[in-house]
């Protein structure tokens, strides 16, 4: 059984910085791209960040450039999300999700699993 269980979220204020972790159990986690999504209330999930199997490459929304960084560890099948410089406008449920054989994408259709969410909130 595949499970992606995210951990990390939380509240915090603007300006700082939160580390969001996903670990996944069941999958050869290295034939999979993962990827990160948020979804604000009454909106469908947006793209945030993914990598390819190896962690190469690495792609990143516009919205987060230059402020999140994602980085994965096959040995630990974990993939984590650090977010810095937080803005209010960054609140939402954050998803972990797994692409086999993906490079990637920006699309949350092409992704096979799915975690449970995190809530993040960032207060002005």
């Amino acid at each position: 059984q595949v499970q992606l269980v995210e951990s990390g979220g939380g509240l915090v204020q603007a300006g700082g910085s939160l580390r969001l972790s996903c670990a996944a159990s069941g999958l050869a986690f290295n034939t999979y791209a993962m990827g990160w999504f948020r979804q604000f209330p009454g909106k469908e999930r947006e793209f945030v960040s993914a990598t390819r199997w190896d962690g190469a490459p690495k792609y990143y929304a516009d919205s987060v450039k230059g402020r999140f960084s994602l980085s994965r560890d096959n040995a630990k099948a974990t993939v984590d999300l650090q977010m810095n410089s937080l803005k209010p406008e960054d609140t939402a449920v954050y998803y972990c999700a797994a692409e086999q054989w993906g490079w990637g994408s920006t699309e949350a259709a092409k992704y096979n699993y799915w975690g449970q969410g995190t809530q993040v909130t960032v207060s002005s």
